[in-house]
């Protein structure tokens, strides 16, 4: 490693450090979308962009955008960032990295006096996760005006505001993100560059390649709330035959909707499938046959037929163990987020950066959703780059490798600075 590249770890390393220290929870950090919390660290972060003689613009959805003047400006910009929030409880890196990597290029940049052809702006958006108000997305969503009046209405999980409220106290023009208009000129942005830790053990298993470039983002259909409606009874007083048991019914529709999921595979489908919460009615007890059992669905792959067949046939499992079993099923409505393909110039582009630096990297898809998805699923050339990280992520134990950080940032740094070379 060079003498530039370990002064600029320990500017990322600064970076990860103080905002851990802010944003510190019982355990992990937690930085609420569009709370104070989420604020302050926007504003740490502002204010090193400040040091670096950025040009600094707030957009109306409350993102804020980080720009060092290229030599000419009447081109469009690269941009480089991603999210600041973060789940309750959850890992320091999932966003933060994106943010630190375009921060570290743009100090680099100004360390060696570097000026791109084209403005390179680092971008930092609000809101990513879905965890408070049971949204993704809204700070580029807000940005592009595609919130909904829907949307907006939507109460955070203690129930003691709406998306709105927590917006307008961080003076964020709900009316304009709810607008159906982009609050921010897109064919002013030439290529947009996400990195991002892969919050999954792919990379984490390879002894060489500790980088990878996206294929593709993962579009889902999910369900916050499915309600099996069975019969509570006496445990010891009915017999099987009489039983309406919604737990039995539970785990009879998930075994076959599990046994399917493997037979899809099999045949090649790009698919996985999730019951990430499982809760019982409140009356359930230890003598009691269960009369409710509510559970939410997370289906995802990067085909669009793919996820809605393989939710067909969730549902269809759903009709038959209800008539087997004589209970009822309900539905909330369906979430759906489509699938977004990658630039395929722009991704081959970093490839062609990560063989120039000697770092070794792998295609790979990308399971988690992103803001990169939006932005791609609107117009604008997108691309990621993951690197490895270790325990997970969404959770407080979520580690990161400054020595793979770095070489992520390496990829960016060199995708950036010969963007414009033939």
């Amino acid at each position: 490693m060079s003498e530039l590249q370990q002064k600029g770890l320990e500017f990322a390393k600064k970076i990860f450090d103080d905002i851990r220290a802010m944003s510190a929870d019982v355990q992990g950090v937690t930085r609420q979308a569009f709370s104070a919390k989420e604020t302050e660290v926007l504003d740490y972060l502002t204010k090193i962009g400040q040091s670096l003689q950025l040009e600094i613009t707030p957009d109306r959805a409350g993102n804020v955008w980080m720009t060092l003047p290229g030599k000419d400006r009447s081109l469009p910009a690269f941009v480089a960032g991603s999210h600041v929030d973060s789940v309750p409880q959850g890992g320091n890196y999932d966003g933060l990295a994106g943010v630190t990597a375009a921060l570290t290029v743009a100090w680099w940049m100004r360390q060696t006096g570097f000026q791109p052809v084209r403005d390179y702006t680092v971008l930092m958006m609000r809101g990513e996760e879905s965890s408070f108000f049971g949204k993704a997305y809204m700070g580029s969503l807000g940005m592009l005006g595609k919130l909904t009046a829907k949307d907006l209405a939507l109460k955070i999980r203690d129930g003691s505001c709406t998306l709105a409220e927590a917006m307008q106290s961080c003076g964020i023009d709900t009316e304009a993100v709810s607008g159906g208009k982009p609050l921010v000129d897109i064919d002013r942005i030439a290529a947009f560059v996400e990195l991002h830790i892969e919050q999954g053990p792919t990379l984490d298993a390879q002894k060489e390649a500790r980088a990878g470039i996206v294929t593709g983002i993962r579009g889902n259909i999910r369900h916050k709330a499915v309600r099996i409606l069975g019969e509570a009874a006496h445990s010891g007083a009915t017999d099987k035959p009489y039983r309406h048991d919604a737990l039995m019914a539970f785990t009879d529709w998930m075994q076959r909707v599990d046994r399917a999921w493997d037979r899809w595979l099999i045949q090649g489908e790009d698919l996985v499938f999730t019951v990430g919460v499982l809760k019982m009615a409140s009356s359930a007890a230890i003598s009691v046959i269960p009369g409710e059992v509510t559970f939410s669905v997370d289906i995802r792959s990067l085909s669009v037929d793919t996820v809605k067949r393989f939710h067909d046939l969730m549902q269809k499992y759903g009709e038959e163990v209800a008539s087997e079993r004589g209970v009822k099923i309900e539905y909330d409505p369906a979430l759906v987020t489509a699938p977004s393909g990658v630039d395929a110039a722009l991704s081959d582009r970093l490839e062609t950066s990560a063989k120039a630096e000697g770092i070794p990297c792998m295609r790979l898809a990308s399971g988690a959703g992103h803001d990169s998805a939006v932005l791609g699923n609107n117009g604008i050339p997108v691309a990621m780059i993951f690197v490895a990280n270790q325990l997970g992520s969404h959770n407080p134990h979520e580690a990161m490798k400054m020595e793979d950080f770095m070489q992520g940032t390496d990829i960016l740094w060199a995708a950036v600075s010969h963007f414009d070379e033939k």
